[in-house]
Order: structure tokens, then sequence, then C-alpha cells
């Protein structure tokens, strides 16, 4: 957000018609504030576990044999066990490591460490032009850094929505973002001058330096010192702990929750689950819907999608509608000067039933929620078409996409 708003004023203020001399930066307050909201919602939890009296062991848990776990205390104090009717895993994942780029979270560091740059970087690599690549990215080319991602995959996002992901590096470069497709990085070192990048294009060796390097070639599964085997817990071959529909795994009453288990690495798809479990335990009937869980990525314009891709319709042979608004043609957008990207819904050809949306603009990750609700209740682009939208609004942008599966869009 601080990083949008200074690229805004710094780029777009004169539009809206506020000058300002001598815009600069201050990264130290800027950290400063990143790290207030941080503390401000993390003391919130631990407010919250007071008032609903729910003991806090800060410590390592290690699972044991039964419903048993020990406890080693972050700082002194003796190992403990501690024994329930149930307990829940939800251990989250970690930065992945790869050998060609090994991190030392000053010069090469992973998604912690980038945020937390005393002062902008002139040349910033990143390797992997995933979700986190992508949006640490953003931020230091939107404070003034001149951005090369660096992704060994020939194509661009893949698990979005075709259109949307080719709408979006064409933005994204236009930009100013170096992003580099089918680039494999094969070493680095730290030198005088920054570090050293070595990679392959097409079979031919380059290399770049920059002052710093973010490696973000996703997250796998904080198993690390859980004691999964010696408890006899079952893992795939990927870290992640197996459980069934209602995140219950191999051992009676454990059951495991979010980024340690199967589905997306989100925090929304975490904390439905974990909710869930609760509740169930409770003695409810919940249900988790993970083929409706949203995906949001915090470029600007955002970009965010539920639901299936025109690409994997097509693999399936399903007949399907699709309609297209731009946010070009959205009073509001407008009246922002964020006309970027486009709202799309696809809908089952036969039912009109909504099948997937997808989202490139501002505000995505806020559009996106009606799109959600409505193929939770399994809602035709029909439904969203008859709904009264608010006017000027963003979310008018969804309601003409829904009126273009039928062909018949109003201001377009």
């Amino acid at each position: 957000d601080s990083s949008h708003h200074f690229e805004t004023l710094a780029k777009h203020g004169s539009e809206h018609g506020i000058l300002i001399d001598g815009l600069r930066t201050d990264i130290p307050a800027m950290l400063s504030r990143k790290r207030k909201i941080v503390t401000t919602l993390t003391r919130g939890i631990a407010g919250l576990f007071k008032k609903n009296k729910v003991e806090w062991l800060q410590g390592h848990g290690k699972l044991l044999r039964g419903t048993q776990v020990e406890v080693r205390p972050t700082v002194g104090g003796d190992i403990k066990t501690v024994e329930a009717r149930h307990i829940i895993i939800a251990t989250g994942s970690v930065p992945i490591d790869i050998p060609p780029a090994e991190i030392d979270n000053t010069q090469i560091v992973d998604s912690t460490g980038a945020l937390a740059f005393s002062e902008v970087p002139k040349r910033l690599g990143v390797i992997g032009a995933g979700v986190i690549g992508l949006e640490l990215g953003s931020v230091w080319r939107r404070l003034g850094s001149d951005v090369v991602v660096l992704e060994a995959l020939p194509d661009f996002l893949t698990a979005a929505d075709e259109q949307i992901s080719k709408e979006a590096l064409k933005t994204l470069r236009k930009q100013g973002m170096d992003i580099r497709l089918g680039t494999l990085v094969t070493g680095s070192s730290i030198g005088p001058d920054g570090v050293n990048v070595d990679f392959e294009v097409g079979g031919k060796k380059q290399q770049m330096q920059f002052d710093k390097l973010i490696v973000a070639v996703g997250r796998r599964p904080n198993t690390d010192g859980l004691n999964a085997e010696g408890a006899g817990l079952d893992v795939d071959e990927h870290g992640f702990i197996v459980v069934d529909a209602d995140c219950q795994t191999s051992l009676a009453n454990v059951y495991a929750v979010g980024d340690v288990v199967r589905g997306p690495m989100l925090a929304h798809k975490a904390a439905d689950e974990g909710i869930a479990v609760a509740e169930r335990l409770a003695g409810q009937k919940p249900h988790v819907n993970l083929d409706l869980v949203p995906w949001v990525i915090y470029t600007w314009p955002e970009i965010a999608w539920v639901g299936a891709t025109e690409q994997s319709l097509k693999a399936t042979g399903r007949a399907y509608t699709a309609g297209v608004f731009p946010f070009m043609a959205s009073g509001r957008a407008q009246a922002m000067g964020e006309t970027d990207g486009l709202v799309k819904i696809i809908a089952d050809a036969d039912t009109d039933a909504v099948l997937g949306v997808h989202v490139f603009g501002p505000m995505a990750s806020e559009l996106i929620a009606e799109a959600v609700l409505t193929m939770e209740f399994e809602g035709a682009a029909e439904d969203i078409a008859r709904t009264i939208h608010g006017h000027p609004t963003l979310s008018e942008a969804m309601h003409e996409a829904a009126l273009a599966v039928d062909k018949r869009t109003l201001h377009m």
C-alpha cells in the first residue's frame, strides 16, 4: 500500500491536479509503519487468546505418540509434555531454497528479507515469477528499483486464465518490470559490487549483476522437527501431511490444516479449514469447498480469480460461454485513473451456471468476493446480470461482464 501511494503521487498526481515538489521516500519510516501494523495484528491474536481462555505455550511443538505434544520453550524453561483430546497441526510453510542461490538474508534474501531492505536497491533481481515474486518485485519497482524477474517456466502465471495472464504480463512489463521467461538460474556469487547471477536462456549462458536478489520460487510445508515419522503421521512425497476431506490425518484425533496439507497455500483457505475442524469437533457439520478458494495476487493492478479457467474447460471439452468487460469502459475506473485490466466471467453453455470468474484490475481482491458467493450458491451469470450494482463503482464491471456472457453489455 505504501509503495502504491508513492507511485500514484509520483507518476499520476499531476493528472489529478496534485503537484508535489521534491517527492521522496523514507524507507525506515515505511518499515516502521509496517512493523507497527504487524505488531498490532499479532498482539490482537494474543488478546483473543486471553479473551477466549486459550492457553498459549510459546515454543517448538514435537508430535509424540497418541495425542501428546512435547513443547520446547522458545526462551529458557523446561521441556514439557502436554496432552489433549484432539490436536490440530497448523505449522504453515517456509520458503523453498535452491542451490544456485543460497539465502544469506543480507544480499540474497527470501520473502521475509525482501520486506526489510533499509534502502531501495538500484538493481533488484527476483528469481521466480509466481505470486510472491511478482508482489515483491512490484513493491520495489514502485519505489524506484530496476527490477528483473527471472522465471524458468516458458509461460507466465499458468494457474490463471490465459487471457488474464497475457494482459497482466503486458501491463507489468509496460510498468517497467523486466520479466524474462524461460530463464534458468544456474548459479550466483556475492562480489564487491553486488550479487552476480548466472542463468541460461535457450541453452545460452548469461550473467547479470544486482544489488539485491530475492529468491521466490515457492514454499514448502513446514514439517521440520515435527517428528511426523516417529509419531506415525503419514506425509506424502512432497512433504504435505496426508488428510481426508475433513482434514483428519492418519492418526486418531489428530488433524492438520493450511499450508501443511493439500490445496492452495493461502491464508484464507487455512483459516477456513481451521474453523471447520473446530466446528466439527464441537459436533457441527461444516464443509470447505476447495474448488471455490479465491486466489489473489497483490500486484497493481491486482489479479484475482476463482473457479475454472478457459483453458481448463477446453481441455475437458465442457461447453461454455464467456463474457469480458474492460475497466477502460468503467466510469469509476476512469475517475480513478486506473483503467488497465478486465473482468471475465465464464458460464456453462447450457445451464448458465458460473464456472469461473477472473479479474485483472483495481481492487480485484475485493471484487472477487461477489463471484465466490455467486458460485457457492450455484448461481448463474444471469443472477449477477439481474443484480443492481451501485453507480459509479468498480463492481459495475462485474455486472457488465455477466451481461457480456449473453452478448448484451450496455456500456461497450
